[in-house]
């Protein structure tokens, strides 16, 4: 079968196996009708695919009667904001997140600014099924140029900056390794980093998409990173994902510290001068819940897993903060999206205002272990890989509607799917390593016993 994946939260696949040219640009005429031809920002993460995908793309839409405005290589919350501040009716970044280098796809947004929610992505998805079909539609005999944002960073810069305070991370001169691993964080990041009063060594500062590790910002990806924290003597480490919406963090120890900490160290900053609640997913480690109970006037909400359900639940509860425990933190300051250049902007904020190294900032942390494993999981299977962890446990407190959670009072095991791949997730916490494994063990020995 070809390897893609459409769901509501966008398209991904892998190039010439499942993602072709005539998909993406019935996928691009899909958004542009359900916009009655508005006017869409493109942006794209760097990938050597992107711009065969950019074109695809714009076939669709121009065959829609949009005006297409292209901001070129840029981060996932870069082209977010780009769509509310330019007042479009949508947008489209091309991107496979954190999926390897043969993978490439599409992630829309509405006028907001928004990844789109489930209902949105189901209409959208229903339209990608009428206009396939209809008969084939051919928008001109040559590809039209779109209008060139100028500056499209520029913005997202000024959001980011005013949200801490520049004066005293300047005056810390912070020494900052930065892992762009040569995705669209290159265009913005280094750029953020220096106007923050930092001395700045970039690796992978090219976003032409050759990755030199795997893209996502795992441990086991990110040894170069932590070697060179330690050789440069920096102050901290930031890794991220190809289209920046992700940040993993290596403390000036060269120990890396993650990305489920990531959320933690922005929220701790965040409720520092701003008591409210916080949003994570159902997902993400209790280290948060530990962090928002230091402080009164504060309050902690856990809501399904992915980003607009994430953002849905910070409406509800108006929250000051959200986020995933895969790094991807959400300030409503500077827009309802995940965002690298905010938790690079929070943790450099901390730092500086408490004067401490971030290893004792992240020391003073309730200590918990997470361990996250995958499955292979054909999507129609999945239903049946949810429901056996309720046949292994009779003792725990059970949560349903974002696959399944078991609780007990010092640990939490979940299995749900996967909206990005073909995968059963399994994730588990617990104050020790072992008893976080052991559980995430027997819940994918059973699931592979079922497939």
């Amino acid at each position: 079968m070809p390897t893609r994946i459409l769901s509501i939260s966008g398209l991904r696949g892998v190039v010439g196996d499942g993602l072709e040219p005539g998909f993406l640009t019935l996928y691009a005429r899909a958004l542009g009708r359900s916009v009655a031809g508005g006017v869409v920002v493109i942006s794209r993460d760097g990938r050597e695919t992107g711009p065969m995908v950019r074109d695809a793309v714009l076939d669709g839409l121009v065959a829609e009667g949009c005006s297409v405005l292209d901001a070129g290589v840029a981060a996932t919350p870069t082209c977010g904001l780009l769509v509310r501040r330019l007042n479009a009716a949508a947008g489209l970044q091309i991107t496979a997140s954190h999926n390897p280098a043969g993978w490439n796809g599409l992630k829309p947004f509405d006028r907001s600014g928004r990844v789109f929610d489930g209902d949105q992505g189901a209409r959208l998805i229903a339209m990608i099924e009428s206009i396939d079909d209809e008969p084939e539609k051919l928008c001109c005999s040559s590809r039209p140029v779109p209008e060139s944002i100028s500056d499209p960073g520029g913005p997202h810069l000024e959001a980011v900056l005013g949200i801490v305070d520049v004066e005293a991370i300047r005056a810390r001169r912070l020494k900052v390794v930065l892992d762009c691993n040569h995705g669209s964080g290159a265009v913005l990041g280094p750029d953020l980093l220096e106007e923050l009063g930092c001395e700045v060594s970039v690796l992978g500062d090219t976003p032409d998409g050759r990755f030199e590790h795997m893209p996502e910002p795992l441990e086991e990806h990110l040894g170069g990173l932590c070697r060179a924290v330690v050789e440069y003597q920096a102050d901290v480490g930031f890794a991220q994902d190809p289209d920046a919406d992700r940040l993993a963090i290596v403390d000036e120890t060269g120990r890396y510290i993650g990305e489920e900490l990531t959320m933690a160290l922005a929220t701790d900053r965040v409720l520092a001068t701003r008591p409210g609640p916080v949003v994570v997913n159902g997902s993400s480690s209790r280290v948060t819940h530990d962090v928002v109970a230091r402080y009164p006037g504060s309050s902690f909400h856990r809501s399904h897993v992915g980003e607009a359900n994430v953002v849905a639940k910070m409406d509800s509860v108006d929250a000051v903060l959200g986020g995933e425990g895969n790094g991807g933190v959400i300030d409503p300051r500077v827009g309802c999206i995940r965002d690298s250049f905010v938790a690079m902007a929070l943790v450099q904020e901390g730092l500086a205002i408490e004067k401490c190294r971030l290893s004792e900032w992240v020391d003073g942390f309730p200590v918990y272990a997470i361990v996250k494993q995958k499955v292979p999981c054909p999507a129609e299977r999945v239903a049946d890989a949810v429901a056996v962890l309720g046949e292994l446990f009779d003792d725990a407190r059970v949560t349903a509607g974002d696959g399944l959670r078991l609780d007990w009072d010092d640990r939490w095991v979940q299995v749900r799917g996967s909206n990005t791949e073909p995968i059963v997730r399994v994730i588990a916490e617990a104050p020790e390593e072992a008893v976080a494994r052991g559980l995430c063990e027997t819940a994918m020995n059973r699931i592979r016993t079922m497939l």
